[in-house]
């Protein structure tokens, strides 16, 4: 049997040295299984370098933590006995992902094989709100949420805050998000103390990333164009955020700040930013823009406090009934999407772009005008054979992301879950 090439996470782990690196092997075991899918205990050794012995001891203590189980026998023109499969399990480990935007808040609860059990999203207008209102409806989500990982029997091992803003990641705090109207607002330790409160101290730790960022991560393990290891992603709401894969990394630059892509100045005489400059990118691509060309302020689809896929059915209603100022501002608003990509392939050359957002429910109305003004600025021939690509995670890429963010603290230590049960 030829054994699979290594994937690129686990290519990079080499087996290690007896019980001390016990954990390590785990890990790369469990992170395996994860990427590369069920296997045999033979193929498991021959893929990772572990000996079928140490593979055995590791599989059998994976299944105690009730991470890993047994499939079915493998038999089909395989030599000798019959190899029992093992497969990823981690049904009763969650990953809490919870995304702050302009008009909403979610929570998302994903199991170790990405299975959404718990998706709530509700229309909050974020930019009325003082902070503390808008972490107490955060908190209340996130208690939805993990009153549902407690019905099931789940237990969470971590959240991630996902925001549109400069984050930094470390301190937990949230430096600048100009459509959110905060500066140095410190969301990790104002949800930790609301969670504690509410429910005592969290066994689970709480992070918090740029949403675009987490976006790109949640595109890259589970998206439609999952494992591409060169992918830009980019995501249209009241702002405009992206998120670049460089091989199969995702690039932070030097203080973590990279992917504001939407404060482009792409038109140094136009509409002024919520960042406080003019002509930004997002001023004409963001939800915002294109509102401002499609609609008067008092139409329904400018409320805030209506869900905004509500808001974009009546955008894409308007559009098939030919209705002329929604039809300019789509075309406007993908002109201008094609302006921004082209300097986005024309930088970093990836594989693919993936629109998120609402670029993905009314791309089908924005890639035409987006792919004439790309093929037509971008240098390579073919828009440098660059794909662009509408997301099947929709708005809950930021909070996928999120989720898996949290989940990879059991990826790297298996240990962080208690044994379950003995075979």
């Amino acid at each position: 049997m030829n054994a699979s090439p290594p994937t690129r996470r686990t290519a990079g782990r080499q087996p290690a040295d007896q019980l001390t690196m016990r954990r390590n092997n785990l890990a790369l075991v469990l992170r395996h299984l994860r990427e590369a899918g069920p296997r045999s205990r033979a193929r498991i050794s021959v893929e990772t370098g572990l000996n079928r012995g140490t593979v055995s001891s590791l599989i059998a203590e994976l299944i105690e933590r009730g991470l890993v189980r047994e499939g079915n026998v493998q038999r089909g023109g395989s030599v000798g006995r019959p190899g029992q499969i093992v497969e990823l399990d981690g049904r009763g480990i969650g990953g809490i992902g919870v995304e702050i935007n302009v008009d909403y808040v979610t929570a998302l609860v994903l199991d170790l094989t990405n299975t959404v059990v718990f998706d709530q999203r509700v229309a909050l207008d974020v930019q009325a709100l003082p902070t503390d209102a808008v972490l107490d409806a955060v908190t209340d989500l996130a208690v939805r949420a993990l009153a549902e990982c407690a019905r099931i029997g789940m237990t969470p091992v971590g959240m991630t805050l996902a925001v549109p803003a400069l984050v930094d990641i470390d301190s937990g705090v949230v430096a600048f998000a100009p459509n959110l109207h905060w500066t140095q607002v410190a969301v990790v330790e104002g949800l930790t103390s609301r969670l504690t409160e509410r429910l005592g101290r969290p066994v689970f730790g709480v992070q918090v990333d740029n949403d675009a960022n987490l976006a790109a991560l949640g595109e890259y393990a589970m998206g439609g164009m999952a494992g591409t290891p060169d992918l830009v992603y980019l995501t249209g709401e009241t702002g405009v955020g992206g998120g670049v894969m460089i091989d199969g990394r995702l690039l932070r630059g030097a203080e973590g700040f990279s992917g504001e892509i939407g404060h482009m100045p792409l038109n140094p005489s136009g509409h002024m930013c919520g960042c406080g400059r003019r002509g930004c990118w997002e001023t004409m691509v963001g939800l915002a823009a294109l509102l401002r060309m499609a609609a008067a302020t008092d139409d329904p689809v400018c409320d805030p406090s209506l869900d905004l896929e509500q808001r974009l059915a009546m955008i894409s209603r308007r559009a098939d009934e030919d209705d002329p100022r929604t039809l300019e501002a789509l075309e406007l608003v993908g002109t201008a999407l094609g302006l921004g990509a082209s300097i986005l392939v024309n930088v970093f050359n990836p594989r693919v772009l993936v629109l998120g957002g609402y670029f993905a429910s009314l791309g089908h109305y924005l890639l035409e005008p987006m792919l004439s003004e790309m093929r037509a600025r971008v240098i390579a021939a073919d828009a440098g054979a660059c794909r662009v690509e509408l997301s099947t995670l929709g708005f809950a890429a930021a909070s996928r992301g999120g989720a898996h963010v949290a989940l990879e603290a059991v990826l790297d230590d298996p240990t962080l879950v208690a044994v379950r049960h003995r075979a």
